[in-house]
């Protein structure tokens, strides 16, 4: 079986990178996968796209590639929606037509986040700002195009919020800052969940295929994916410095010196949604329905778990 992977340079692209790596030894039937990057192929080039999809020829397209620079996009509306909208169509379109299996990854950011409680799959979407509408004609251009096709390819869209993994994110950038700078102000209303690229990668590789890197049919459609628990940026600054703190990084704010402010005291080019919190219950029904309760164990993680290991990890190899 091909496998193509998008986005290679990128936090997730670099997670599926280890995972599908580590199930490599084990396989007597090993797949061919293949890691693309800008330096391969322009996403907002659908001639050079299509052809090298037409080359590598994937029974499973993993879209981990995005346009992600969220206040940019402000200024930069073409080549937004260039890589996240018009390459999906290219990518939905050979999905479909060859009875591929297609993995994309979505954003909290699709919604105006004015909801209160959890955001379902099937909320309506109201996109604050350039990216987060370029993410949702993204998802649009997906269900339209294997709606109005006949084969027999099948997608999965996982939406996602506050990625973090082997690469830049929040997270680090806190930790620098928090080296060189006594006090921080960090923004306490808008609340979503942290999410592992590593665990992302995991989660929508299992539900996918099996331990054998076998396709699993699965009902086409959008799926919420993040880990357990709510928290605001303040909190999770507080918790990553503190962390850090506990295994012997000096730092020159502490978590008493980190003060919570409103996001409006805190303007940015681009508007965020002020609760980016989503239902997992969809995709609890799936891995409960297979039977699978190691699978719902991981999706049960909580997200603090999580990034209490990662800044761990962060400062083992001095990283922070």
């Amino acid at each position: 079986m091909n496998i193509l992977v998008f986005g290679k340079d990128g936090q997730l692209g670099k997670a599926f990178h280890v995972l599908l790596s580590s199930f490599m030894p084990a396989l007597a039937d090993k797949p061919n996968i293949q890691y693309v990057g800008r330096s391969e192929c322009d996403l907002a080039d659908p001639t050079a796209l299509s052809a090298l999809l037409n080359q590598l020829q994937p029974k499973l397209i993993i879209n981990a590639s995005a346009y992600t620079a969220v206040d940019k996009a402000e200024t930069e509306i073409d080549q937004a929606f260039a890589i996240n909208a018009k390459a999906l169509e290219v990518m939905a379109q050979y999905a479909s037509d060859h009875g591929s299996t297609f993995l994309h990854y979505s954003t909290d950011y699709v919604f105006d986040g004015e909801k209160y409680g959890y955001y379902l799959e099937d909320d309506m979407r109201n996109p604050l700002g350039v990216y987060g509408k370029s993410k949702a004609a993204g998802e649009e251009a997906i269900a339209r195009i294997f709606a109005s096709n006949t084969g027999n390819g099948q997608y999965a869209i996982f939406r996602t919020s506050w990625v973090y993994g082997d690469g830049g994110n929040f997270i680090r950038t806190i930790l620098r800052l928090a080296k060189d700078r006594e006090e921080l102000k960090i923004i306490d209303d808008q609340y979503g969940v942290p999410t592992s690229a590593a665990w992302l990668a995991k989660v929508s590789l299992d539900f996918v295929a099996d331990d054998k890197l076998k396709i699993k049919e699965f009902s086409s459609g959008i799926y919420h994916a993040v880990p357990a628990g709510e928290t605001t940026w303040y909190g999770l600054t507080t918790l990553a410095v503190q962390v850090a703190l506990e295994v012997g990084v000096t730092l020159k704010a502490v978590p008493s010196a980190i003060k919570p402010i409103p996001a409006a005291e805190y303007p940015l080019p681009a508007p965020r949604p002020m609760n980016s919190k989503m239902s997992t219950d969809k995709l609890h029904q799936v891995f409960a329905g297979r039977g699978d309760m190691s699978k719902l164990e991981q999706l049960n993680q909580p997200w603090d778990k999580a990034v209490r290991s990662y800044v761990i990890h962060l400062a083992k190899d001095g990283l922070i």
